[in-house]
């Protein structure tokens, strides 16, 4: 790789290099280059994210703790809330960059394809992550299948002017919690498409066959799409690229607090008095995530474009360990779940003698005398990260050589 190729991948290039000059110079050399700065919001986000899934197979509770008396367990569960609002909307970004340069029609064929992928993935291989089983009786609807038929929707949308495809994402980010009043019984026998759209549920498809919806389609559709319409801005000098990424990032934010202190609109359950200060302070972020309300996600996405401004030119030892996860996403969230899951059977014979609970559907209760405490799940979790850099610094560097099409799907 050239000289000039190598200053242009640097976050930190004089004055930020536009994406039309770093595609020229991926256009001469062949070579894949990326955003920085959405490299180490990604990888920050998978990181924490890593930190989620310790907790869910090694605490002794359940996988969505939101007891504000207990703010040591809550914070750790709520600051992983950010991963998947900045995950898809960073998708969205990245599907934009990706057609800079390309024909509307090869980038609809490509999140078209892209999408049905992902979904497959997360039936098979994610699920066997998660199950470490090959008997077929339930399927779970998480984030990756989320993100597949989020790209699907956008390959249709791609064919819309930009800004329309901006107010489908809006409309369905500050509108969808207006539908919380629809029930899927009042759908009759189409009740699971509604589970599917916006009502999380445990459906009972057949028999011996489970469908656990947790990713309600339709806010992140919208988050995707919001990010795809933002996508222009990262076409900017970086000046102006930071300074809108500064703005919205307040503004969001902003508004988030001002909508949340009315309890008008935007989520579920209102935050409510509690008995001192910081159980107040909990209650007023305890946002619903399931689906993602209008609030839960203004108070996830602010925050994360005020990083992308703040991440835009940063460099660095750390700043590169951290940004290399972002650059092999898939793969490391693929791998980050088969050695979790791989260490809980571990740690469970050793402690209880007893594993095969964790084989098959996750289980909704834990044997009484099973779990860490905080700290130990701290400890597991920098240990899962610290283990997984190598292997995913060697793929990010095999993805870098190899210009064969199908390595942008993995």
């Amino acid at each position: 790789m050239n000289y000039a190729l190598e200053a242009l991948r640097r976050p930190g290039f004089p004055g930020g290099a536009t994406v039309e000059k770093r595609q020229a110079a991926e256009a001469k050399t062949g070579a894949r280059v990326r955003l920085g700065s959405i490299d180490l919001l990604r990888g920050l986000v998978m990181v924490v994210m890593a930190l989620d899934h310790t907790r869910d197979f090694f605490a002794a509770g359940g996988f969505n703790p939101r007891d504000v008396a207990d703010p040591a367990l809550f914070l750790t569960r709520w600051i992983t809330h950010f991963c998947a609002p900045t995950f898809i909307f960073l998708a969205g970004i990245s599907a934009f960059l990706y057609g800079v340069q390309r024909k509307t029609g090869e980038v609809s064929r490509y999140l078209f394809t892209r999408g049905c992928w992902l979904v497959l993935i997360e039936f098979t291989v994610v699920r066997l992550g998660w199950s470490f089983s090959f008997h077929f009786d339930h399927l779970v609807v998480q984030v990756i299948f989320a993100i597949g038929a989020s790209m699907i929707v956008l390959a249709a949308l791609v064919h819309l002017p930009r800004w329309a495809i901006a107010m489908v994402g809006l409309v369905m980010i500050f509108g969808h919690n207006l539908l919380d009043t629809i029930k899927p019984a009042q759908f009759g026998a189409a009740g699971p498409v509604w589970n599917l759209l916006h009502q999380p549920g445990l459906l009972d498809l057949a028999p011996s066959f489970k469908l656990f919806v947790l990713y309600p389609l339709i806010p992140w559709i919208g988050v995707m799409a919001a990010g795809y319409a933002l996508g222009p801005v990262f076409t900017l000098e970086r000046t102006a690229r930071v300074q809108r990424l500064l703005f919205l990032g307040v503004a969001v934010t902003i508004g988030f607090v001002v909508l949340r202190a009315t309890n008008l609109y935007g989520d579920p359950a209102p935050w409510v008095m509690q008995d001192g200060l910081l159980a107040t302070a909990l209650s007023f972020i305890n946002c619903e995530k399931y689906p993602p309300s209008l609030l839960y996600l203004a108070m996830t996405l602010g925050p994360a474009l005020l990083l992308l401004a703040a991440f835009d030119g940063a460099r660095g030892t750390i700043v590169d360990w951290i940004a290399t996860f972002g650059r092999v996403p898939f793969f490391y969230y693929v791998a980050h779940i088969f050695l979790v899951h791989a260490l809980a059977i571990l740690f469970a014979w050793a402690t209880i003698g007893d594993a095969p609970w964790l084989l098959g559907a996750f289980p909704p209760h834990k044997p009484a005398n099973y779990g860490l405490g905080l700290a130990g799940i701290y400890i597991v979790w920098l240990m899962v990260v610290v283990a997984l850099y190598p292997l995913c610094r060697w793929f990010a560097g095999i993805k870098r050589r190899r210009t064969e099409w199908w390595w942008s799907y993995l």
